[in-house]
């Protein structure tokens, strides 16, 4: 009888245990798609896009300051984005060279935007929508790393 006690006590353990690891293996495991869950919800909320794109588009524009900082300045704001290396897997291949009629929808001349259009047009995204990130991603670069950090974003792009 007190065999079978410890025995029904043991099982309901090892139950309750198995649950508790499921249960928070589910709130700690993060969705390999979406390497920052606060970054992509505030720019799907923000511009009304996709997951994919947000984070697609995302991933262009830090790949392209990456090629724009020294490796130092890099991984300040690298720091600052939670997710920067899925952000950079996911970035789109560069198009090819921007026609003449997408460099005027860019922003402000465009700047380092430019090379961006043909990411944004693979991910369905119009170029100009470079241009509707970045404020999203330096104020959330500025919000993490401070406004040093975002201004070596913002510095990268022009």
């Amino acid at each position: 009888m007190r065999r079978d006690k410890i025995l029904v006590s043991s099982v309901r353990v090892t139950c309750c245990l198995i649950t508790l690891v499921s249960i928070l293996g589910a709130q700690t495991s993060t969705n390999p798609k979406n390497p920052n869950p606060d970054l992509v919800n505030q720019l799907t909320s923000q511009l009304n896009v996709t997951p994919a794109q947000a984070t697609g588009g995302a991933g262009a524009i830090f790949a392209q300051v990456k090629s724009h900082l020294s490796p130092g300045d890099f991984s300040k704001v690298a720091a600052a984005v939670p997710g920067m290396n899925k952000f950079l897997s996911a970035a789109p291949a560069a198009g090819g060279s921007v026609a003449g009629s997408v460099a005027p929808s860019l922003p402000g001349g465009a700047g380092g935007l430019t090379s961006l259009a043909g990411s944004f047009q693979s991910l369905g995204l119009s170029p100009s929508m470079a241009g509707k990130f970045v404020p999203i991603l330096e104020n959330y670069i500025g919000s993490k790393g401070g406004s040093n950090v975002a201004s070596l974003f913002s510095g990268a792009l022009k």
